[in-house]
């Protein structure tokens, strides 16, 4: 009868000494009758396991919170401290303009209104050409800078497609203009007009026909120019057909003109005026150029200063990027490409043995200046139109009609 007791009175203090709702069937039982929750699982704001009936949200690095006992900022919180956690479905309700799973992430101003892209911030390219920010024009990619704060992979951005403008893309950009009655500071002085200087230099090698004229290589292969307006518009000429010449002060009058047929060809009068000057420098050691050692072979070079002249090129233009690469299949324009010198090491002194680099620069500064409308009318920021004001016109309202 005893023995019966006894045992009666271990089973009852087994059954209750079994965890809080059985752990609500998502852990299991421990000593001390404690749970241990499966992933994910738990219950109250500070996560203790109870009795592992409610859900744990993602966590994601904050985007604000209280530095720790070191000073550091950005620790691991659910929802990344910008939403609130759905205890019953384990998911965010992330706070407007955040998203993603853990609030990680920023949403994008009115989701760029259908005209741009949301980017990260580390993706977010530099807008202008290649040349601007590379001193070579040999090249054809966006430029990217490495960064490496917290928020790289969170904060976001719009990138707007071409003729749009603002933080979310919603506004058409309008057509820029010199002010038409801005006026050089020296009155005695012609205005100057944006000039870029082109520089192509031969490769130094004996594989270059240079024992027959130098960069002869080079002769009636193809390249191509990309102008970007201000617009963020990107049009690309068709091949241009190189005549490098550069013996008996033979005239490169061919291809200057080629090179203004290409520019002015492009769609939508872009560029409406332009004028091309090219010059060749021979190789001063061809004669030797064969037998010189491969870093003494002076280079030969080829210059050409494009101006911009037109009523819709006046002032500063982004620079132009020479499309010098090889390509033949399912390519638009077709190009057959140049051989040039592109080692990084640029050097003016005919002395040294540096080797050049290809580039394009700007050589002479606009009097004129680049406004949007002109200065002289405002922007209908609904359909990219100039509305000008009384007594100018044109599509950037830099003609004047009137004078008093």
């Amino acid at each position: 009868m005893i023995y019966a007791i006894l045992l009666i009175v271990a089973f009852i203090g087994s059954v209750s000494a079994a965890c809080d709702n059985q752990c609500s069937g998502h852990g299991y039982c421990t000593t001390d009758d404690v749970c241990k929750c499966y992933d994910n699982w738990g219950m109250g704001l500070s996560y203790d396991s109870g009795d592992c009936s409610e859900r744990i949200c993602p966590f994601e690095i904050s985007w604000v919170d209280s530095p720790n006992a070191q000073g550091r900022f950005h620790k691991y919180l659910e929802c990344a401290g910008r939403g609130i956690c759905d205890r019953s479905s384990g998911e965010c309700a992330c706070f407007d303009g955040y998203e993603g799973k853990g609030c990680q992430r920023t949403t994008c101003p009115n989701d760029c209104s259908g005209h741009g892209t949301c980017e990260y911030i580390e993706d977010i390219a530099y807008s202008t050409s290649w040349a601007e920010y590379s001193g070579s024009s040999i090249q054809e990619a966006s430029k990217t800078f490495a960064y490496r704060n917290w928020d790289n992979h969170k904060t976001r951005g719009c990138v707007c497609d071409a003729t749009y403008g603002d933080v979310d893309c919603s506004k058409r950009m309008c057509p820029y203009g010199t002010d038409v009655l801005d006026v050089s500071d020296n009155l005695l002085l012609s205005q100057t007009r944006h000039k870029q200087k082109i520089t192509f230099w031969a490769p130094g090698n004996v594989g270059d026909n240079r024992a027959s004229g130098g960069a002869g290589v080079n002769n009636g292969r193809t390249f191509a120019l990309t102008f970007k307006s201000k617009l963020n518009e990107t049009f690309t000429t068709l091949p241009i057909v190189m005549d490098w010449v550069h013996s008996g002060g033979t005239s490169l009058l061919d291809m200057e003109h080629d090179i203004e047929l290409a520019l002015l060809s492009l769609p939508n009068r872009v560029i409406d005026g332009v004028s091309a000057t090219c010059t060749a420098t021979a190789d001063t050691n061809a004669g030797a150029a064969l037998a010189a050692p491969l870093d003494t072979i002076k280079n030969d070079k080829l210059v050409c200063v494009i101006e911009f002249s037109g009523n819709a090129v006046q002032g500063r233009q982004n620079l132009l990027t020479v499309e010098a690469y090889e390509c033949h299949h399912g390519c638009t324009p077709k190009l057959s490409g140049l051989f040039l010198e592109t080692i990084v090491g640029i050097t003016n002194d005919p002395a040294s043995n540096k080797r050049r680099q290809s580039g394009i620069v700007e050589s002479q500064k606009s009097d004129y200046n680049s406004f949007e409308c002109g200065r002289r009318g405002k922007c209908d920021y609904a359909t990219g139109l100039c509305q000008c004001f009384l007594g100018y016109t044109g599509d950037n309202c830099n003609t004047l009609t009137t004078l008093v």
